[in-house]
């Protein structure tokens, strides 16, 4: 697409825009009577509209009912969420469950597709991965009597490089070859926003015998997702940042139906019941095939009113249309900033396939300074240390003026 450096281009996008009705489906934050340009929800996404009235519902039921709530609405009140997800990610519907958070969610998945001998004990992850995958990572190396020094690969960019080549990664997995356990990558990088191509590792990973697994809490609501098709063995995410489900709201996993009889080791809970057995309380767990099978507890149901609200949100935007739109939103944020080269270096890929709705910038003179700046102009972003001004525009909330305005006021800044 041909962009123009102006605002009223900007304006004749959003009124072309399929997606702008949307917007009015959010609450907006305001300060001083004000809205505010936020592009956070890498971070944390906006609350829908319909969010409060959800919640307000399932508290009636509680006030109201009681226990009977349960065993009326609540005992499958998760599977309201199924279909929905599945679409999100690109899987069958028995491949998907929201539950937990996503660390918790990854332990209890490397619980099961990590489990190291002495031949076959490395796993690989990215240089720079979000810190509490490396933690996860780490302690399951340790539980098993191994040592991270030796277990753990991390594959670094080269030199005077930011992002990671596929060609590297590919090249690392069959350097290490039938020594290698499991590999574990985030979809898109918290920090440089690149995108990994995920249907080259799998087949890589499986390639030399290993489980290949990705985090998606930047990916889920913010790639297009085929997660059955490329064969991954298993996933987790979050739902609180592109999806816009609120703070601490409920995670979800993915594991490839091919595991869905599950026989191999995994922490078990009365969840993972087949709920036609469960209240019969024997001592021998009937297990659920497919990834209900990994469940443990009951459902947080308060937090996943919020999640079916924002769920159903994206079920009437629909994906495709979601991805076109960030395509241009993002390709028109890096337009501008282009434009600027001499103050700002934009360290995301360049190739929108290579990225999602994040751009990193590093600004190159007081970067600190220009974050605060932007704040103090109501608009909200975040801050990744050392360097980088973190930028997110997501298409369901945000528009073109959003984008342009953005850019006036930083180049003020700048210069």
């Amino acid at each position: 697409m041909i962009y123009e450096n102006s605002i009223s281009f900007a304006k004749r996008l959003d009124q072309s825009d399929p997606l702008n009705k949307f917007r009015n489906k959010f609450n907006i934050p305001e300060e001083g009577g004000q809205q505010m340009i936020y592009f956070a929800g890498n971070s944390l996404g906006l609350m829908p509209i319909i969010s409060k009235a959800s919640v307000m519902r399932e508290l009636e039921v509680w006030e109201k009912m009681g226990v009977l709530g349960q065993h009326e609405r609540w005992v499958d009140y998760h599977t309201r969420l199924t279909k929905s997800t599945a679409t999100i990610v690109g899987a069958k519907p028995k491949e998907v469950v929201v539950m937990n958070a996503l660390t918790i969610n990854l332990h209890l998945l490397l619980i099961s597709f990590y489990q190291p001998t002495p031949k076959r004990n490395k796993i690989i992850i990215e240089q720079g991965s979000f810190p509490s995958d490396r933690y996860a990572i780490e302690s399951q190396i340790r539980l098993h009597g191994y040592d991270p020094s030796d277990s753990l690969i991390e594959i670094r960019p080269r030199e005077n490089e930011l992002c990671l080549r596929t060609k590297d990664i590919i090249d690392t997995i069959d350097r290490y070859g039938d020594s290698l356990a499991t590999i574990l990558i985030g979809s898109v990088n918290y920090y440089t926003g690149q995108a990994f191509e995920i249907e080259k590792i799998t087949k890589a990973g499986h390639s030399v015998g290993a489980r290949v697994g990705f985090d998606l809490a930047h990916g889920a609501g913010n790639l297009n997702l085929d997660l059955h098709s490329w064969k991954v063995d298993f996933a987790v995410w979050c739902s609180y940042k592109y999806l816009c489900g609120g703070p601490g709201s409920p995670g979800g996993i993915f594991v490839h139906e091919k595991h869905g009889d599950w026989s191999g080791p995994r922490l078990n809970g009365w969840w993972g019941n087949k709920q036609s057995t469960r209240f019969l309380m024997d001592s021998e767990l009937d297990p659920i095939v497919g990834a209900e099978g990994w469940q443990i507890s009951n459902a947080p149901i308060l937090a996943m009113a919020c999640l079916i609200s924002s769920m159903s949100v994206f079920d009437t935007a629909g994906m495709p249309a979601i991805i076109k739109k960030s395509i241009k939103l993002t390709g028109y944020l890096e337009y501008l900033i282009d434009s600027l080269e001499q103050y700002i270096k934009i360290i995301t890929p360049k190739n929108y396939r290579h990225r999602g709705a994040q751009l990193s910038l590093v600004v190159k003179k007081e970067p600190k300074k220009v974050f605060n700046g932007l704040r103090s102009k109501k608009i909200v972003c975040d801050w990744r240390e050392p360097d980088v001004i973190r930028v997110a525009p997501a298409p369901l909330y945000n528009t073109f003026v959003d984008i342009y305005r953005f850019y006036e006021i930083i180049k003020g800044l700048v210069k």
